[in-house]
């Protein structure tokens, strides 16, 4: 009400106000919300508090028990590609470049699209595993990524916190074995059984440019569609 107070004539409408705040508040926790975003909350000519229009958006993560609210989702103008990929816990957004990446992890995703511009490439995609990737995960991601005609090249670029190096390289050579893979693939793991995962594609005798350093992987990524 303190809150309220200030922004209106006082009376009933402070009381009112101070419920529908209550009210949002409990519909954001109720519903999973990431985001209760009301504008505008105002205040009629009969003195009554109403919220005139809202934005919500939910947790993809509260899917498995906000089934009715994400079964409400309207799909139709969504890419399909995106969709199929969201059916395998993968995060896919279509860009309009030709080299796609394959990365885990939003903020290593960034980085990557960015250090291909900066070496004069442009992203195809942003294409994000997630940290529980299993080897299936792999495969699917490379099906999305194969399909796309204006994809000349692909990048993997992975860190192995929690992601398992040895899992992703057994993928890929499962991948590029089912696809017949013609691309150009520049793959850089580091991190959890990287190792191993090296020696797996050094030995699958598959075309991959296996490379430690990011900067250098972009550069030779760059240069494979120039």
């Amino acid at each position: 009400k303190a809150v309220v107070s200030t922004q209106s004539t006082g009376g009933d409408a402070v009381t009112q106000a101070a419920g529908e705040i209550k009210k949002l508040y409990e519909l954001f926790l109720g519903v999973d919300a990431t985001q209760v975003e009301v504008n505008p909350f105002g205040l009629t000519d009969n003195n009554e508090v109403v919220c005139f229009d809202a934005k919500i958006n939910f947790d993809d993560n509260s899917q498995f028990r906000q089934k009715e609210i994400f079964g409400m989702e309207d799909t139709s103008e969504s890419d399909p590609r995106e969709l199929e990929a969201a059916e395998s816990d993968l995060n896919y957004i279509a860009m309009d470049g030709n080299i796609a990446c394959l990365v885990n992890g939003a903020g290593l995703a960034m980085a990557t699209m960015d250090i291909i511009q900066l070496h004069g490439g442009s992203p195809a995609n942003f294409l994000d595993v997630g940290g529980k990737v299993q080897e299936e995960q792999v495969e699917k991601a490379f099906n999305i990524l194969t399909r796309d005609p204006a994809v000349k090249a692909i990048f993997v670029n992975i860190f192995g916190g929690i992601v398992d190096c040895k899992v992703i390289a057994s993928g890929i050579i499962s991948a590029c074995q089912k696809t017949s893979l013609e691309l150009p693939l520049v793959v850089r793991l580091k991190g959890s059984n990287m190792d191993a995962a090296r020696d797996l594609l050094a030995s699958s005798g598959l075309k991959i440019q296996a490379i430690d350093q990011l900067n250098d992987a972009a550069e030779a990524v760059v240069k494979c569609v120039m």
